[in-house]
This record gives structure tokens, sequence and C-alpha cells, in this order.
């Protein structure tokens, strides 16, 4: 997540998470936090609307799931603990959602490789079928039993 998208969940202005951030920068390596360089900002600005006037004068800061848990030991307020237990449990749960989606399409494929064998012994069973010469000396259709 980037540092202004953070700071708006938070409460706080980018600035005071990012001055927060650079104040503890031996809690966020780089697997926890790094600066998007000018070229992927430019990519990140060119999929949202943002007015030409303004703006940022720094690259944005992106977090990693690690780095949203570390924000917690530097922002200090209850909304930000608040805020930090609600994302990791948002993670947590794409998580979940990625392993239950590869659990189905390995179901899926499972199921097709074996429907796919079943459906492969019907087509010949009818191939047979078609294959087959009819007895015109026996008549078609039903023949009605009284019974007798």
């Amino acid at each position: 997540m980037l540092d202004s998208d953070l700071a708006a969940l938070y409460g706080v202005e980018t600035k005071q998470l990012n001055q927060a951030v650079k104040r503890n920068l031996d809690r966020f390596p780089a697997d926890f936090m790094f600066q998007l360089n000018r070229n992927e900002y430019e990519i990140l600005r060119s999929h949202t609307v943002t007015s030409s006037w303004g703006g940022r004068r720094s690259m944005p800061y992106a977090f990693t799931e690690q780095g949203i848990a570390m924000l917690s030991s530097v922002l200090k307020s209850k909304r930000a603990i608040e805020v930090n237990i609600e994302i990791v449990r948002a993670f947590v749960k794409i998580r979940q959602l990625l392993t239950e989606t590869d659990d189905i399409k390995s179901t899926i494929k499972l199921l097709r490789t074996e429907y796919d064998e079943k459906f492969e012994i019907v087509f010949q069973a009818l191939d047979r079928i078609i294959a087959m010469e009819p007895d015109k000396s026996k008549p078609i259709g039903f023949i009605w039993s009284n019974g007798d």
C-alpha cells in the first residue's frame, strides 16, 4: 500500500507518516518498505486521475504487509492500532482466498481428468452402437402384450 493511502486510513498527513517512518528506518528493511522510482510513479499516476497542479514533490513509499504491521510500532495512536489490525486481517483474508482459489483449480482439474475418462468410455460405447449394423429382420417399435 502507498504511504498516502495509509496516511488517509490512519487519519494523518502523508508527511507525518513518512517522518515517523524515517525516524525509525531501522524497523523498515527493503522487504517491508521501498520508494517508487519515477517510472513506477508515472505508471501508477497514469492509472489514476490527478490534477496538473499541486501533488507530491517526492516519490511515494510503498509498504508490504510486514511494513504495514511494523507501522503499529511507529504510529502509537489508538486509530493507527485499530487500522493496522484491520489491514493485517485483510491481508490474511486475501491469502486465504488465493489458497482457496488454488484448491478449487486443483479440484476442477482433477474432476475434469476423471470425467474426461468417464465420458471417453461413453463416447466409445456410442461409437460401437453407431458402428453396429441394424438387424433388419426384427421389427422396430413397441409390441403391446395383453399378458396372454
